[in-house]
């Protein structure tokens, strides 16, 4: 996979493809233009099994209704440059039925349809990103897209046979997955010190760790 072209290249490798032109005139005004051909990418590339960087952790998206949207820019959240986004379209259109009547309109006009979960990527940081961020950034996202499981621990399933997917937070699974395929990231970076942090052994108990936080001890 070559950085920063767009369209299949004559041995098979689909390369990634590039926001249009267009987005990067937007120097002010923070404008979306909706991204089938990222969509089509993405599947052909990490979802389904044929695909040349193809992740197992994806496969209950296969089916899923996916949208991808432009940003001219990121944004930014609690002192950090937000660059992508996944959101679930029902949590989003919750409220008076004017706000999820405008907000369905909104999607039907970018997409055709209303799809289940969008993924936003910001274009700027798209065009600079080398392939290896560019795919975790990806992959990152695609990791909040989760099965989810019954009250057994199991895959759910709706009732027409179809993963039961929902949006879920960080946790270790999206850690390890992204870790494992692109490696920590940003030396200084949160992942990065989770990493050396793990490698240098425990400092504190387990039974400790668990009395300390009450979350991890539900979790366990």
């Amino acid at each position: 996979m070559t950085s920063k072209r767009s369209g299949a290249s004559a041995a098979g490798v689909v390369w990634r493809p590039m926001p249009p032109s267009a987005l990067a005139d937007e120097l002010f005004d923070l404008t979306f233009a909706p991204a089938p051909e990222l969509l089509a990418w993405v599947r052909a590339t990490f979802i389904y099994p044929a695909g040349p960087l193809a992740n197992p952790d994806h496969a209950h998206l296969q089916d899923a209704a996916l949208g991808f949207l432009w940003a001219s820019s990121g944004y930014a959240s609690k002192g950090r440059r937000v660059v992508g986004t996944a959101e679930d379209t029902v949590m989003a259109g919750m409220g008076s039925p004017w706000k999820r009547a405008r907000a369905e309109q909104q999607l039907r006009e970018w997409f055709g349809a209303v799809p289940r979960f969008v993924i936003t990527v910001d274009a700027f940081y798209w065009r600079e990103a080398d392939d290896a961020a560019a795919c975790a950034l990806v992959e990152h996202e695609l990791y909040h897209l989760a099965h989810m499981t019954d009250e057994f621990g199991a895959p759910a399933f709706t009732k027409d046979g179809q993963p039961k997917l929902g949006i879920v937070g960080h946790d270790v699974e999206e850690f390890v997955g992204v870790v494992r395929r692109y490696g920590p990231g940003d030396p200084d970076g949160s992942v990065a010190r989770l990493v050396i942090a793990a490698a240098a052994g425990p400092r504190v108990e387990e039974a400790q760790i668990r009395h300390a936080c009450g979350v991890c001890a539900a979790k366990v």
